[in-house]
């Protein structure tokens, strides 16, 4: 009897531990954004699933010294997509439905929150 209790409470932790350890996604799908290049043409990214919640600045616009916002985001995940004019999700805000159109190219960003 004992070991059928041991047993089952190994089991029970290793499905906890299983659990815990899969990665977070607070959003399943591709959000994509454009940006004007070191060369000077725009450019596109895709974020596939993007990891969450959190906030994610945008790479090639985090510097609002040296940068040009990225522009024209497209949220398709299964989430809100919070995208904020300033990095570190700060500044105004506007919010992207789930599987929304493209917005405008006169929308832009420098970093995105994902809410779940």
């Amino acid at each position: 009897m004992r070991l059928r209790h041991s047993l089952a409470a190994v089991c029970g932790a290793l499905a906890l531990t299983a659990t815990l350890a899969s990665p977070a996604h607070a959003a399943t799908g591709d959000f994509s954004y454009r940006f004007v290049g070191l060369d000077g043409y725009p450019q596109s990214v895709t974020l596939h699933d993007p990891a969450g919640p959190e906030c994610i600045t945008i790479p090639e616009a985090a510097d609002p010294g040296s940068s040009e916002p990225a522009f024209a985001p497209h949220n398709d995940t299964d989430a809100h997509a919070i995208v904020f004019t300033e990095p570190d999700c700060t500044g105004d805000s506007w919010t992207l439905r789930p599987h929304g159109r493209p917005a405008s190219d006169r929308l832009k960003l420098r970093s995105v929150w994902f809410a779940g």
